[in-house]
């Protein structure tokens, strides 16, 4: 199983960017399926977007679509989530989740392996 810990949230204004980064150790991270995920106060948690093992597939919730970019570094165990023209509704705390398999699903149940999370919040 791998492990996971995220970092670069914080506090941005609306309109702002923020980059989260997603460190992974332990067995062999090329093989995995990444995802990030993210969960409101008082909703599910849902997900935003998942890249596969390579980098060449990457898949995004329609609420993200064309403002935030997934991407990973196989050398350095690395995803991230390029966060743009950030808005309030992107609040909430972000998880970092890992599976393998060659499909990519979306599901939150389909992720073995979950950071701590982070927040990010968006003034208004």
């Amino acid at each position: 199983q791998v492990q996971l810990v995220e970092s670069g949230g914080g506090l941005v204004q609306t309109g702002g960017s923020l980059r989260l980064s997603c460190a992974a150790s332990g067995r062999i991270f090329s093989g995995y399926n990444m995802g990030w995920f993210r969960q409101a106060p008082g909703k599910e948690r849902e997900f935003v977007a998942t890249i596969n093992w390579s980098g060449e597939t990457t898949i995004y919730a329609d609420s993200v679509k064309g403002r935030f970019t997934i991407s990973r570094d196989n050398g350095k165990r690395l995803v991230y989530l390029q966060m743009s023209g950030l808005k309030p509704e992107d609040t909430a705390i972000y998880y970092c989740a890992a599976r393998m398999g060659l499909d990519m699903p979306t599901m939150t149940s389909a992720f073995r392996s979950w950071g701590q999370g982070i927040q990010v919040t968006v003034s208004s």
